[in-house]
């Protein structure tokens, strides 16, 4: 094998390395946004799936900033404890405008850090168009006094993810 044809060969296999490279760099920085956050971190199907069938996925993919806070899968089955299929009723095609409600009004058009919060409640104003109140209780961060925040301050390159127990229904 002539010197020019090795070096032709290395120099391929560089360029088709750089390639391989940029394209997994390309596909962790897309993983960066809130919805891609969610779905690395797992135990959110239910708010993932919701998501994309009210068509707030593409708004929670967009430039932000946004403040997500995310029931956990658990927190649903809280909503269906009854048994008597709540949940099924939220996700109904007839349903899609109450569902994409109810999920806005989990999302404040801002990014909110939760370094700061007091006993004194903070009022924010949702995606949705009414305010949740952010305060905290003893040693816990709650939001409208019942659902605990269990993660906060979760980066996503479009905003902050917080963790939280339960469904926050607008009253």
């Amino acid at each position: 094998m002539t010197k020019a044809v090795r070096f032709a060969r290395i120099c391929l296999a560089v360029a088709l390395f750089a390639v391989v490279t940029a394209a997994g760099t390309t596909r962790s920085q897309a993983a960066e946004d809130i919805v891609d956050t969610l779905f690395v971190m797992g135990g959110f199907n239910t708010l993932l799936k919701g998501l994309q069938v009210t068509g707030l996925e593409q708004t929670l993919k967009g430039p932000g900033p946004f403040t997500v806070f995310a029931p956990t899968d658990a927190a649903f089955v809280v909503v269906d404890e009854d048994g008597k299929g709540q949940l099924d009723a939220i996700f109904a095609p007839e349903n899609r405008a109450k569902l994409a409600a109810l999920l806005a009004y989990h999302v404040v058009p801002e990014e909110m850090t939760l370094k700061g919060i007091t006993a004194v409640p903070t009022e924010v104003m949702t995606l949705e168009g009414r305010p949740i109140k952010v305060l905290l209780i003893i040693t816990s961060i709650y939001v409208n006094h019942y659902a605990r925040v269990q993660q906060a301050d979760i980066p996503a390159s479009n905003g902050i993810i917080h963790v939280i127990d339960r469904v926050i229904v607008p009253e």
